[in-house]
């Protein structure tokens, strides 16, 4: 056990030091990282230093020099764009160094509760992708109420527009009348046209970072709307009608499938919870399934593999396009 301690005390102290770094860091040039992407390309290296202005958000020290090792890597870029459809403040490098620590946890915890080297590395994987899953929830959550708000948003685009205003003053209407996150996406869009980037950029920008069906059927229009011409308002106004009636349908189904997907959740965490909850009451017990050899791992993989069958046909059967 004393060898356990020491990892426990040794993983404490570095979530410490790391919590201090966090803390008594350097400030991040947050509004320059903003800039560059819009300046730079017409900007002298000296110009661009000179046009940076300082910021507030405090990053690690050491995540600078980590960032620009990973720059233009393609996992970083994917990253990059996960984690801002997450509308997660944080950079890859940060989300990185998240993942090491919350996997030196998941191990030194399960470790100290069931004592078993291979329960212990199953902890370190799984508090290795526990970011990585809140990340993903967090898409779907944002995802979600983004479509749900967006028909209500191209109505007031609509009325704005029928009032004579123009598609940015529109847009800058639902940026100060709507909830976030669809205000946080629209102010974006016409902070970037202020900036410099054309209306085609700034709304490919958002639909980079909003991967939604009904965002894309609303810049199409707009964009093939700037190249022939038309009446806008009367086609975002069907648009409109359209999402409005998606997303209801869409909430429906949500309810009359909702006991199936709460089946397929019990389904794969129930026995896996149930069987970690005997090894912790009694360990000797549950140890004849890696004492058998090579049948009780045999036993192990097949009811996991029947258990994600299981719970992937569930899935298949209760995801309706609409």
């Amino acid at each position: 056990m004393a060898w356990q301690t020491y990892v426990l005390i040794g993983g404490g102290l570095l979530i410490l030091i790391l919590l201090l770094l966090y803390i008594f860091g350097g400030e991040e040039e947050e509004v320059a990282e903003r800039l560059e992407r819009y300046v730079a390309p017409a900007l002298g290296r000296q110009e661009e230093a000179r046009t940076r202005t300082p910021a507030t958000r405090r990053s690690m020290p050491f995540s600078e020099t980590l960032n620009r090792a990973i720059a233009g890597r393609g996992f970083a870029e994917d990253l990059r764009l996960q984690l801002a459809r997450a509308d997660l403040k944080v950079t890859p490098a940060e989300f990185l160094a998240i993942q090491i620590l919350t996997a030196i946890i998941g191990f030194v915890l399960a470790q100290l509760f069931f004592q078993f080297v291979p329960l212990a590395l199953l902890g370190l994987i799984v508090g290795f992708f526990a970011p990585r899953l809140y990340v993903a929830w967090r898409q779907r959550r944002r995802l979600q109420a983004f479509n749900t708000q967006l028909g209500d948003a191209i109505n007031l685009m609509v009325n704005g527009l029928r009032a004579g205003y123009s598609v940015l003053q529109a847009m800058e209407a639902v940026a100060r009348e709507l909830p976030p996150p669809i205000s946080t996406e629209f102010d974006r869009v016409v902070k970037e046209q202020q900036l410099g980037l054309s209306l085609e950029q700034a709304l490919q920008n958002m639909l980079r970072r909003v991967h939604s069906d009904d965002l894309e059927m609303m810049v199409t229009a707009i964009l093939i709307q700037r190249e022939v011409g038309g009446n806008l308002a009367e086609i975002l106004d069907t648009i409109s009608f359209t999402i409005r009636e998606r997303v209801r349908i869409k909430g429906e189904i949500r309810v009359l499938t909702a006991q199936q997907m709460i089946s397929g959740y019990v389904l794969i965490f129930l026995p896996i919870g149930l069987g970690l909850i005997l090894f912790g009451i009694n360990r000797e017990y549950m140890l004849n399934f890696f004492n058998s050899g090579i049948l009780g791992y045999f036993m192990i993989a097949c009811t996991l593999v029947m258990m994600l069958i299981g719970y992937f046909v569930i899935q298949r059967i209760i995801r309706i396009e609409v």
